[in-house]
């Protein structure tokens, strides 16, 4: 009995070790995947919901926001996944919270919050923000 048990035992830690090894790599060699944004809340904790629609649609943008200007208040309908390609952006929340972005840093945005971006440096903030929502359906609502 002792030995069916060990053997059964080494069975199992082969499979395990068999199945603990890297896995395969995605894409061709000579092809770099880095993960920039892992994450299941948004830049202020909320848990991030996907939008259940009908006629569903992205949106992706490139914002450029110059030295001392902001986005003015707002909120989002949806989060929006939104990666630093430049500059220092700091965003402050109706509680008076601020969070600040710098250049290739990724931010998942919050969510039915007001919230105001702003550039406090001395050259431009360009990000890239795509959201997911609905044909016809604002995803950002201004104050």
């Amino acid at each position: 009995m002792t030995n069916i048990r060990l053997s059964a035992v080494t069975l199992l830690l082969l499979i395990a070790l068999a199945f603990a090894q890297e896995p395969k790599p995605v894409y061709n060699a000579s092809v770099k995947s880095v993960t920039i944004l892992k994450t299941d809340t948004t830049s202020v904790g909320q848990r991030i919901v996907y939008p259940d629609v009908k006629n569903a649609e992205v949106t992706g943008l490139r914002v450029t926001i110059p030295p001392g200007a902001e986005t003015g208040w707002h909120k989002h309908t949806v989060s929006g996944y939104a990666y630093v390609l430049k500059g220092v952006l700091t965003i402050e929340t109706e509680d008076g919270k601020k969070l600040t972005f710098t250049e290739g840093q990724s931010f998942v945005e919050m969510v039915d919050k007001m919230h105001n971006g702003k550039n406090n440096g001395s050259e431009d903030v360009e990000l890239i923000v795509f959201f997911p929502g609905q044909k016809g359906t604002a995803f950002t609502l201004k104050k």
